[in-house]
């Protein structure tokens, strides 16, 4: 499996299972066939109501726990301290697990909330029923204060990114301050149909004889980039993670950096009204 090694040099599987808006036997479903052809990393939350059959799904697998990287994610409504842990029992419960690999604050809801948020990740940490603690939805600014009182540095920022949203600032923030940057929306969710029908990446698609999302998870991993592309699709599932018998030159890197746009598909950071 290939994998990134975390401030804390936990390690973390490159390629993952996004589960966003994937229904319940859904998301069974999809997290069976995501074991079952290779992945190691499935990433769920609390919001998407799924929590339960990721975790049946996992059992079921017969697979090592030791063996399976897991995320989950605390919501908005859950922020603050003594909530913060509460709701993460409730998740540790629903995904009937003994602790998670990767627990995340889903968005930035205003400073003060995501410190006393954070404190409560540090005691989950210290207590060792998290392996790795960060964030989603966290730009520059937001990072930087988290760095300026955390007492244990973020090792994860989940954020949008895919090719006409490259967020190369808040990447190399992330690599100078050794916080993973990770990838949701990679296929640009459901604007997929403008990742498909771009004329740059169906050219290097061809060049490579590999699929346009497969151009698109690629060239996330070439930038050591953590992606959770989601699909509810055996096939695609399997196809996603079929990413690792081939390179992008430096050709293709730059045709793809010129495909930037700075468009988010998702709410601004800074903007959450939920």
């Amino acid at each position: 499996m290939h994998s990134v090694k975390l401030n804390n040099n936990y390690e973390m599987p490159i390629i993952g299972l996004g589960t966003f808006r994937s229904k319940k036997n859904d998301a069974y479903n999809a997290v069976k066939a995501a074991l079952e052809g290779g992945y190691r990393h499935i990433d769920t939350a609390m919001i998407y109501g799924n929590e339960e059959e990721v975790g049946r799904a996992i059992k079921d697998s017969n697979i090592p726990r030791e063996e399976i990287f897991v995320t989950t994610k605390l919501w908005n409504t859950d922020q603050g301290y003594e909530k913060t842990l509460e709701a993460f029992n409730t998740s540790l419960k629903n995904l009937g697990l003994d602790y998670i690999d990767l627990y995340l604050i889903h968005w930035f809801k205003g400073y003060d909330n995501a410190l006393s948020t954070y404190r409560a990740f540090e005691t989950l940490y210290e207590e060792g029923k998290v392996k790795a603690i960060g964030v989603s939805n966290f730009n520059v600014h937001h990072l930087m204060y988290l760095m300026e009182n955390a007492k244990i540095p973020p090792m994860v920022n989940q954020v949008e990114t895919h090719v006409t949203l490259q967020n190369h600032f808040l990447h190399d923030y992330c690599k100078k301050n050794n916080i993973q940057l990770e990838a949701y929306a990679p296929l640009m969710s459901h604007q997929i149909k403008d990742l498909l029908s771009n004329e740059t990446m169906a050219k290097i698609a061809k060049k490579h004889d590999k699929t346009i999302p497969q151009i698109a998870i690629r060239w996330l991993i070439e930038r050591e980039i953590v992606v959770i592309p989601k699909s509810i699709t055996p096939e695609r599932i399997v196809q996603n993670f079929d990413v690792f018998d081939f390179t992008l030159d430096e050709e293709d890197m730059k045709s793809i950096r010129s495909v930037n746009t700075g468009k988010k598909i998702f709410t601004e950071f800074d903007n959450v009204d939920y």
